[in-house]
């Protein structure tokens, strides 16, 4: 995973593992790997995991059980938050930036409507 300079690394991360959640990469009561695996897997201090999945916990998008490890959760409907939520900020940005180029809401979905149609 490369990371972006100006996001700060932790945030990236979690959005990564919401991704894979919602894509169900990671199932549904899926197993993550320990903090100790993650953070070698991606070359990051331990601790930096540790957050992301302290995060996510407080998110209730995972759960740890003492001793055994973090398992994503099972709920249909918070795993359909998740996908909904990652979906609204990649539109509100998308809206964000093409008002950035003077480009109305209505221009966008024509193009996008183009595009789709290629």
């Amino acid at each position: 995973m490369e990371f972006k300079k100006n996001i700060p690394i932790y945030l990236q991360i979690m959005d990564k593992l919401k991704q894979d959640i919602s894509l169900k990469v990671i199932e549904p009561g899926g197993k993550l790997m320990s903090t100790r695996e993650l953070a070698v897997k991606l070359k990051v201090n331990p601790n930096t995991v540790s957050r992301v999945y302290r995060e996510l916990e407080s998110e209730n998008i995972v759960f740890t059980k003492r001793g055994m490890g973090t398992f994503v959760v099972e709920d249909e409907n918070i795993l359909q938050n998740i996908k909904n939520n990652m979906a609204n900020d990649i539109v509100v940005k998308f809206i964000r930036d093409m008002s950035n180029l003077n480009i109305s809401p209505e221009e966008a979905i024509k193009m996008l409507k183009e595009i789709e149609e290629e």
